[in-house]
């Protein structure tokens, strides 16, 4: 089935310039690194509707996940985040500066910091959140429930075969 959009467009300046080249992982690849810019855009709008960051949202929502008292080390936060504990101070230095947040010493380690969300924060994710979800909700329409279950399996079957 033939396609007529950008990344077509691409594969068919391809074949006419280089024939022996198989450029048809283009075809996934190329659609799927569009549509991530275009998703991230659009989850960007909804974290700036509530004042966040990607970055600030994703701090929070790990706090959040963590259940109450909703507190982690920093080393935990940069684990569960994917991010370098040099940029994970920067994002909490943010979150305790907008009130967000808290930074405490440890209960269980006297050396080591704590994390914690301050009531204003817990009543920040908690709204932020449903509005990610039902933007989340919003942006995966155009499949059918169907079509989102079998392109769940296929993404953490290849996620999975890269070690992610």
């Amino acid at each position: 089935m033939p396609y007529d959009d950008h990344v077509a467009r691409i594969q068919q300046a391809w074949a006419t310039e280089r024939p022996d080249l198989d450029v048809t992982p283009q075809g996934i690849i190329g659609r799927l690194h569009r549509l991530a810019a275009v998703l991230r855009d659009e989850l960007l709008v909804v974290y700036g509707e509530h004042g966040l960051g990607e970055g600030e949202f994703d701090v929070l929502a790990t706090l959040r996940r963590a259940g109450a008292p909703y507190e982690r080390a920093p080393g935990e936060l940069a684990e569960h985040t994917m991010v370098t504990t040099g940029a994970m101070t920067k994002r909490v230095d943010r979150l305790v500066e907008a009130g967000l947040v808290t930074r405490r010493r440890s209960d269980v380690d006297g050396r080591g910091r704590v994390v914690a969300l301050t009531p204003q924060g817990l009543d920040l994710i908690d709204r932020a959140m449903t509005a990610h979800m039902a933007n989340e909700h919003r942006l995966l329409e155009p499949l059918t429930a169907q079509q989102q279950r079998d392109l769940e399996r296929l993404l953490v079957t290849w996620l999975g075969a890269h070690g992610g």
